[in-house]
């Protein structure tokens, strides 16, 4: 005989056909919804992995990885003498972080609030003034967004390159001309605002209304002029190797730094972002979990179904020597045997489906003519995917968990069954 007992049993009891027919019914609702919950968790997770990296890609694309900006005055503290914008200051800044290993790229930025205006059109813009020579050494997607533009950006030409956003909502075009509106405050204390008009000199699209429709990029030298020698203004963006690293890069560099400057990597300055996205996504990972759960009850609902209709079985059973743990073990067994096996067909139909999202998802769209992606109204037009194992392996942990505790009940009920009382009116 197969040994253990209760293995045996057990699995002769998974591979008999019953002649209820409405307890094999709810044992295949089981092992579908337990498969469907699982291989729904991963993809959904997978592509919510994809759009948080689509969303990261684009976000990186005209940001650096780090920042050292001049410190802000902490709250509650008394109001401290700011650095001197001297560009020596930042030049020595400049030669400390590259001579960290992480470090790969660093270039001096100035940046400032301004009003954008174009009559009869004004917009809220962040005027920014990079060097570009080596600003492609710093920013992702220099190369393929803005390399093109940024020889026209040469001092003393007052040329910018803006966002298609802005240029679409104050209707501007290459050679158009914009003025600046820079606020501002005189000695006196007095509102003293700065104007400067500009010439378009081109225009971008990373497909981020933060980029798209703030930014602006001017020369160095000529957004400088605009700062009133303001410190605040300048700084230093910085590139690591990996831009996953910023944020112990950063933490590295900023014992080395002089007093009164500061490193912000890309996690902080974008923190919002991606808050939200961890918390769609747990939120996402609970819903789907309770189709797992109904699953797991509909186990119980089946295992004590079968328990009931076993009472005679499980009587002789115990009348031929079988101890109350050997009659639980057989029905641990059915439905560990159910369960798992539905895990782990959700988990190879979830794996194979979010590693083909992006093929499988134009043919059901040529299929039934539609666009789940309109690019009338996203950027991104198709259904990213990024599979992280950890989450599959925390998906079939938790799933193997639920349908496991799903059989104790069940299981603990056949094993108080008395044999006397189950064999009296057979």
């Amino acid at each position: 005989m197969f040994q253990p007992l209760s293995l045996f049993v057990g699995l002769r009891y998974v591979r008999a056909r019953t002649q209820k027919f409405f307890v094999s019914f709810i044992t295949w609702v089981s092992l579908v919804g337990v498969c469907v919950g699982v291989a729904a968790l991963i993809v959904i997770l997978s592509v919510m992995n994809g759009f948080e990296g689509e969303l990261r890609g684009r976000l990186l694309a005209l940001t650096a990885h780090a920042r050292v900006i001049v410190a802000p005055p902490r709250a509650g503290a008394l109001p401290a003498t700011a650095p001197r914008d001297s560009r020596s200051d930042w030049d020595a800044i400049a030669r400390t972080a590259r001579a960290l290993p992480e470090v790969v790229g660093a270039a001096p930025f100035v940046e400032i609030q301004a009003l954008a205006m174009h009559s009869p059109e004004m917009l809220p813009v962040l005027l920014r003034g990079i060097d570009p020579a080596q600003e492609p050494a710093v920013t992702e997607a220099a190369q393929s967004v803005i390399e093109g533009r940024l020889a026209d950006l040469v001092p003393g030409t007052d040329r910018v390159i803006v966002g298609s956003v802005i240029a679409r909502l104050l209707a501007l075009g290459v050679g158009d001309r914009m003025t600046l509106l820079v606020p501002g405050v005189g000695s006196d204390g007095a509102p003293q605002p700065r104007l400067r008009e500009f010439t378009i000199a081109g225009l971008f699209e990373v497909g981020l209304q933060d980029h798209d429709g703030v930014l602006v990029f001017g020369d160095l030298e000529d957004v400088r002029a605009l700062t009133a020698d303001d410190p605040r203004a300048a700084g230093l963006r910085l590139k690591f190797r990996d831009a996953m690293q910023a944020p112990a890069g950063a933490a590295q560099l900023q014992p080395r730094l002089p007093p009164g400057f500061e490193v912000r990597d890309w996690t902080r300055d974008h923190a919002n972002y991606f808050r939200a996205i961890r918390i769609e996504k747990t939120m996402m990972a609970l819903i789907l979990l309770l189709i797992v759960a109904v699953a797991a009850f509909n186990i119980v609902a089946m295992l004590v179904m079968v328990v009931t209709d076993k009472r005679t079985d499980i009587a002789i059973l115990r009348t031929l020597g079988a101890s109350p743990r050997r009659v639980m073990g057989v029905f641990l067994t059915q439905g560990l045997v159910i369960g798992w096996f539905g895990v782990a067909l959700g988990v190879a139909l979830g794996v194979s489906l979010a590693l083909n999202v992006g093929e499988i998802v134009p043919v059901l769209e040529r299929v039934f003519g539609f666009r789940v992606m309109n690019p009338d109204v996203y950027y991104i037009t198709r259904i990213p995917s990024e599979l992280q194992w950890s989450n599959v392996a925390w998906i079939g942990g938790a799933a193997l968990l639920l349908t496991g505790l799903a059989t104790v009940y069940p299981a603990l009920r056949a094993s108080r069954v008395a044999p006397a009382e189950a064999l009296r009116y057979e």
